[in-house]
């Protein structure tokens, strides 16, 4: 019980490092005070830009794996059968963290980012299911809020699944304790998605345009081809 305990507190005080406040301080912004006001991978991405977005993901899925790898090699080093018990307690912990730092008064970020980690770290095909589920639901609805919704779902499933039949070891793991915490993952995602699944059975849900970034990129890079241009014609010129 107290490696479970310990696993979830050291995954919380990983969770608690907020990239998405990081690098909108370095922008001169307050990222709580824009767009959503949650210090998460959506929002950077909204208000700071794709390459924000991206940074804030990597940012994300940096402290899930370092969480658990620093839980890993106090407890589960010479304990293999630990290794998937480890994954989830440590990674419940950075979620919670995550979703409810206590340095910024427990108002976070929604955890998709970090839950998405999580099924990477639990297992290569939940990682590579929950990767397609979000691009491909965002791609063709531009709704984050319902591809990060699906994604939690059918992967917290999927995830059950191939630890029923034994494809993934449980270990020292049983599964009604999987389903528990795995249960909690999928409820919190829920739960801070509330307003969100109300926007969307109301149409009022906002979208994220993902082609937009792309042709605001290409717009910028055109201006500075122009730019080029017109400074190598005034060197001629002169």
């Amino acid at each position: 019980m107290i490696t479970r305990i310990l696993a979830i507190v050291i995954g919380y005080l990983f969770g608690n490092f907020e990239t998405s406040v990081l690098i909108a301080k370095k922008q001169g912004i307050n990222i709580r005070e824009h767009g959503s006001g949650n210090a998460g991978t959506t929002n950077a991405l909204r208000v700071m830009g794709s390459k924000a977005g991206v940074l804030t993901f990597l940012g994300d899925f940096g402290k899930m794996m370092l969480a658990f790898l620093t839980v890993w090699l106090i407890f589960g080093r010479n304990h293999p059968e630990l290794t998937l018990l480890l994954k989830l307690y440590t990674g419940l912990g950075v979620i919670l963290g995550h979703d409810f730092p206590f340095h910024m008064g427990f108002h976070g970020g929604k955890g998709i980012a970090v839950t998405g980690s999580l099924m990477v770290l639990l297992d290569w095909r939940t990682g590579i299911v929950a990767f397609l589920l979000f691009v491909g639901i965002l791609w063709f609805t531009c709704y984050a809020s319902l591809a990060s919704l699906l994604m939690v779902t059918i992967d917290s499933v999927l995830f059950l699944v191939l630890c029923g039949c034994g494809v993934i070891s449980l270990g020292a793991l049983s599964l009604a304790e999987a389903a528990v915490l795995i249960g909690i993952v999928w409820l919190l995602a829920v739960i801070l998605h509330a307003a969100n699944i109300k926007r969307l059975l109301t149409g009022k849900e906002n979208k994220i345009f993902l082609a937009s970034y792309f042709e605001k990129r290409d717009e910028k890079r055109g201006e500075k081809r122009e730019s080029r241009k017109e400074n190598r014609a005034e060197r001629k010129n002169s």
